[in-house]
């Protein structure tokens, strides 16, 4: 019988009582009683996944992971009594977790996410969102349906200095708003303006069978991904160069790249109209590289993703009015004294915990997170299929490419669906 949060707490209230009420300066100063501490659950204890253990203001409760030397690493690292599974199903099923961390590979992150927030768990998944349009769409379903709390683990539209423009995401924010710029704008995503596309995460053909480690439950590892044979290539760290698992460098790193990009456009309710693509031939299961990708939304804004760093001076964001180049240099004069004029942008929810303990919408959650997963996506999609698409962003849906739909909703392997 499935028990609920609140009737748990109940049950167990009397058996917990002589620990909860000790007062905090006893246990000394600084000391956070386990009762004060939201918990959490990890569902991948690769190295991705252990990086979530020390995260302030919660407690690790439970690990999961497919691979038995994974699962012993993480475990190596927390305290003794934290349970330990290797089917994400058991462990969301507890009714001591507050949070679910999903680390696992892409192809599990839209499942994992969705069965967690059925399962009453707040949750803070990995980038990228979810490796389609249509798992964002239904996990997005599910958070907003079962009231939770959701944090995509990308934070450069409210922290962290935002790579090659030595300065947070604030200040362009700030003159962005300000309309110094103009409209609309151009933003470059390229070498020369701070952004390394990490071209190394490409696929292998023609891999050979090999022997599955004793270690690692394949076939779960798999999930709903279609069969292949087992090549250590695949998986852990090298599975970003699969179509099946991930989709390479635009995969890993476009949503820490374009996330904020979409946050400084006031993009967050919408999605580009049209995508064009320069790539190589894709091949159907190895993740290649691009030239170049181009986002257009409705009113003339346009992301450029530059894989050749084909033009060593280009602005990062350029305008009618003004350009901003690498370290927030920019050609307009006396910018300091004319932001100064210019109101702050807007206070984010940027505390997790704060978010969860007073049920408040994150930063970056479910929704506006399948927006810029979803500019993602729509790059992977173009470059597999090596042509120009139409997009609609109230349908979420390719105009006229029936091709391209497909691709949306792709078939997971049973008995995984969403």
């Amino acid at each position: 019988m499935k028990v609920s949060r609140r009737k748990f707490i109940g049950q167990s209230a009397l058996g917990f009582a002589a620990f909860s009420i000790v007062p905090r300066h006893v246990l000394g100063k600084g000391y956070l009683a386990p009762s004060d501490q939201l918990t959490k659950a990890i569902v991948g204890t690769g190295g991705m996944g252990r990086g979530h253990i020390p995260y302030a203001g919660t407690r690790v409760v439970a690990l999961c992971d497919v691979d038995k030397k994974n699962l012993q690493l993480g475990l190596n690292e927390v305290e003794k009594g934290v349970k330990s599974f290797s089917d994400y199903r058991e462990l969301i099923q507890l009714p001591e977790v507050d949070i679910v961390h999903v680390a696992t590979p892409p192809h599990w992150h839209g499942i994992i996410a969705a069965d967690a927030a059925k399962a009453g768990k707040d949750v803070w998944c990995e980038k990228p969102m979810t490796r389609t349009i249509g798992e964002g769409k239904r996990l997005t379903e599910a958070v907003q349906q079962h009231g939770r709390i959701f944090r995509l683990n990308t934070w450069f539209r409210f922290e962290g200095n935002f790579y090659g423009m030595n300065t947070t995401i604030k200040p362009i924010k700030k003159l962005v708003d300000s309309g110094l710029l103009g409209w609309p704008l151009k933003v470059t995503i390229s070498r020369h303006t701070g952004f390394d596309w990490k071209f190394y995460w490409v696929g292998k053909t023609g891999l050979t069978q090999q022997p599955v480690p004793a270690e690692l439950d394949y076939d779960m590892w798999l999930g709903p991904a279609p069969y292949k044979p087992y090549n250590v290539h695949r998986t852990h760290q090298t599975f970003r160069g699969y179509w099946d698992y991930d989709g390479g460098a635009l995969g890993d790193m476009g949503q820490h790249y374009i996330d904020p990009v979409q946050y400084l456009l006031g993009k967050d309710d919408t999605s580009p109209i049209y995508v064009e693509v320069d790539a190589p031939v894709q091949d159907a299961d190895a993740v290649g590289t691009f030239r170049r990708i181009t986002y257009t939304f409705a009113d003339g804004c346009q992301i450029v993703l530059d894989g050749e760093g084909r033009d060593e001076n280009v602005a990062y964001i350029e305008g009618p009015k003004g350009k901003v180049f690498r370290g927030f240099k920019t050609d307009i004069p006396d910018l300091e004294r004319k932001l100064a004029e210019f109101p702050e942008p807007p206070a984010q929810q940027t505390d997790f915990v704060d978010a969860v303990k007073g049920r408040k919408t994150f930063a970056l959650n479910d929704q506006n997170g399948h927006r810029s997963c979803t500019i993602v996506n729509m790059g992977l999609i173009a470059m597999r299929l090596n042509r120009n698409l139409k997009f609609d962003p109230v349908k979420q849906e390719f105009v006229g490419d029936e091709e391209a739909n497909r691709l949306i909703d792709q078939p997971m392997r049973a008995p995984f669906t969403m």
